[in-house]
């Protein structure tokens, strides 16, 4: 009974180096190729060359400002759409997970020629508009907005909240942002920063909608460059576990239902 306690043991720490080596084998091989590119050294020559590229900063900068755009109007979509159905409508919430998976299902291409075909004339020309790039962005995080959000109302008694709050005199206002958004920090985090990844690579609405985005920029340099897209990839990859990062720090100590509902006396 001992050896096989401690064979399973073995075979646990066994798969879990082969995961950790498919993990990390890849990722230290990136870098080390990325600091290849002065002969003869290991430097971080290619990481200099992408900071002192104007275009480098020029589209991270818009596609950030286009993430916080597309999370904003998400959130403000999604969030009461999520909380009504879940409270009003929960025969509704089959439907609105079958159209969460849409964008899986309809190629990036498909939606940016049909806005371009629907908003190309008056009077709702808004092809040159960075409107129509966010109204694309948000369909596309539609899915990562809502389950996370979802996930999040599902983990609460959002009805037994609701109810008690209302019968301590609390209008629908204060229902939302007292009682309801400080249950769903962690949520609503994972979904902005789903949101925010999600923007930040996105290439097929960016190149079609015509707009100098961070994805099309990281594309463009992959395909002159030799060592500075393994620069980007890598910096792309610490702006996405940083993102991990901060969700797990601001989502401690999260308060519970019934402190919430408390301090509405």
């Amino acid at each position: 009974m001992s050896n096989g306690k401690t064979g399973r043991k073995a075979l646990s720490w066994v798969w879990l180096v082969l995961g950790l080596a498919y993990f990390f084998i890849p990722l230290i091989s990136t870098f080390l190729f990325s600091l290849k590119g002065k002969k003869g050294v290991l430097s971080f020559v290619a990481y200099q060359h992408v900071f002192a590229d104007p275009n480098f900063l020029k589209t991270f900068t818009f596609s950030l400002q286009m993430s916080i755009y597309t999370i904003l109007v998400g959130l403000i979509l999604i969030v009461p759409t999520a909380i009504w159905i879940n409270l009003k409508l929960p025969k509704v919430k089959p439907l609105i997970e079958l159209f969460s998976l849409m964008p899986f299902v309809i190629p990036p291409v498909v939606l940016a020629f049909g806005l371009i075909k629907s908003y190309a004339r008056p009077p709702l020309a808004l092809v040159s508009s960075p409107a129509l790039l966010v109204a694309g962005y948000v369909v596309i995080s539609f899915p990562y907005i809502y389950r996370s959000i979802d996930t999040g109302l599902t983990s609460i008694d959002l009805k037994v909240l609701t109810e008690a709050a209302q019968s301590l005199g609390a209008g629908w206002g204060s229902i939302l942002f007292r009682v309801i958004l400080p249950n769903l920090r962690t949520a609503l985090l994972s979904a902005i920063f789903l949101t925010f990844a999600t923007v930040i690579g996105e290439l097929t609405l960016a190149v079609l909608l015509a707009w100098p985005a961070f994805g099309p920029y990281m594309a463009h340099v992959g395909r002159d460059l030799a060592y500075e897209p393994a620069a980007l990839a890598i910096l792309s990859f610490m702006m996405t576990w940083g993102s991990i990062s901060i969700i797990q720090i601001l989502s401690r100590g999260i308060p519970g239902s019934r402190s919430n509902v408390g301090g509405l006396h």
